[in-house]
């Protein structure tokens, strides 16, 4: 891990994994440190407000992954998805394997939302193995619409507005995803459980 200072009260911890990032954004949340937000990212986690910044680095210099992380006892959300996705049978041809074993394979994995960003809502969930992550597409689509479901390297992902984009499609939820009015406006938050489940079409 390197730790880097991020203007007077913050601190931004680099790590080489997305899983780690998840890992170490959930033992800081919940590790009691003053500060006043965190924000996790693909390979980082920013550390913002810091209250002690000498506890913190503390704490972060002794800090270690673990060897086998799961995202423990956070909420799970399901997202009922209607595999017709423009793209799937593109991802069935670069896994290898049948539409309806895509669908299989992508409702039993366990997904944790690592980080959100792009845009409001929108949640990076990792859980795919190496062998399964996929390309963008080349092209980008001008317009992806809201409740998208899509995958891009290791992330899977939901639109929740119509945008451009450049994910491959699976299907499609009808979940709401943001609530700017809401107490918590994002449904999937950092270190969200989620469970795809395939709804018919």
């Amino acid at each position: 891990m390197r730790v880097l200072p991020a203007g007077p009260r913050a601190l931004v911890a680099e790590v080489a994994t997305s899983e780690e990032a998840t890992a170490l954004f959930l033992a800081l949340r919940d590790s009691g440190i003053a500060v006043d937000d965190l924000v996790p990212a693909a390979r980082t986690v920013l550390l913002d407000g810091v209250v002690d910044p000498d506890g913190a680095r503390a704490f972060l210099g002794t800090w270690s992954a673990p060897d086998e992380w799961a995202p423990g006892t956070d909420r799970v959300v399901e997202v009922p998805t209607r595999y017709d996705g423009t793209d799937i049978d593109d991802v069935a041809r670069l896994w290898d394997m049948t539409v309806a074993e895509v669908v299989s394979t992508h409702t039993t994995t366990d997904f944790v939302v690592a980080f959100c960003g792009f845009a409001p809502g929108f949640a990076y969930c990792t859980g795919l193995p190496e062998h399964l992550h996929v390309p963008r597409l080349e092209r980008p689509r001008t317009r992806v619409p809201a409740g998208s479901v899509g995958l891009a390297g290791e992330f899977t992902g939901v639109y929740p507005t119509a945008s451009p984009g450049g994910w491959r499609l699976l299907g499609s939820t009808d979940l709401a995803l943001w609530d700017p009015t809401a107490e918590a406006p994002a449904t999937l938050a950092p270190g969200t459980r989620v469970r795809f489940t395939e709804v018919p079409g």
